[in-house]
């Protein structure tokens, strides 16, 4: 998953979701294999697969499905509070496990970074603001991806990523999460420093994630 700092282009990271706690279905129908397919074609980077039935209304084989369909690397974004389930990540068949340094003590943040490796993932490790960077990087996180949208409202700032950017350490891969609806955000994104972006809502409403996809791609340009 890390290898998304070695492209020229910015590197997609795109998601298999079906619906958002803020705004309700957005493609419940959607064919996890089909659309994996779709974000390989276009030239995805990684995919993102929401594994949380309640909130985002995912089915237990979503991951398993997108994972079979193509040849590329596969984040479980979830909510991991325990150790137990960044094991679940590794035997679903992900790459990597997404740990939101909000929801986890900096004692159960360096447990699970170390568990991750041990066993073979690598480890997002979401921020919201320079506090939580400052534990991501004291815990030895390598891949950072900040989330512009706030967990308690959903509102989303897509000025946080720009304005958190120049605290970034040397060697972090830099990962910019929601509020991206298109090239252009990304565009600002990449030259802000980051590797890839993170986008899920835009592209499985798009009607042409393919497209969606290739158009991301060509921000930094």
């Amino acid at each position: 998953m890390s290898a998304v700092a070695a492209l020229g282009d910015i590197a997609v990271i795109a998601e298999v979701k079906r619906r958002s706690p803020s705004k309700g279905p957005l493609a419940p129908d959607l064919d996890p294999a089909g659309l994996a397919r779709d974000y390989e074609a276009g030239g995805a980077a990684a995919l993102s697969v929401l594994t949380d039935f309640e909130f985002f209304g995912a089915e237990p084989d979503d991951l398993a499905r997108a994972r079979a369909a193509c040849g590329l690397p596969v984040l479980r974004k979830d909510f991991t509070v325990d150790l137990r389930d960044v094991v679940d990540a590794r035997l679903m068949g992900a790459d990597c496990v997404l740990l939101i340094a909000a929801a986890l003590g900096q004692s159960e943040l360096v447990d699970m970074l170390a568990l991750a490796r041990t066993i073979g993932l690598d480890a997002l490790v979401e921020i919201h603001d320079e506090a939580e960077l400052q534990r991501a990087v004291e815990a030895g996180a390598d891949l950072i991806g900040v989330n512009q949208r706030d967990l308690v409202t959903f509102a989303v700032d897509t000025e946080r990523a720009v304005r958190v950017a120049p605290q970034m350490p040397p060697g972090v891969v830099r990962v910019a999460e929601s509020g991206i609806g298109g090239p252009e955000d990304a565009f600002v994104l990449a030259h802000a420093g980051y590797h890839a972006v993170l986008v899920g809502e835009s592209l499985v409403t798009s009607g042409d994630p393919r497209a969606g996809v290739a158009a991301l791609r060509s921000a930094r340009s």
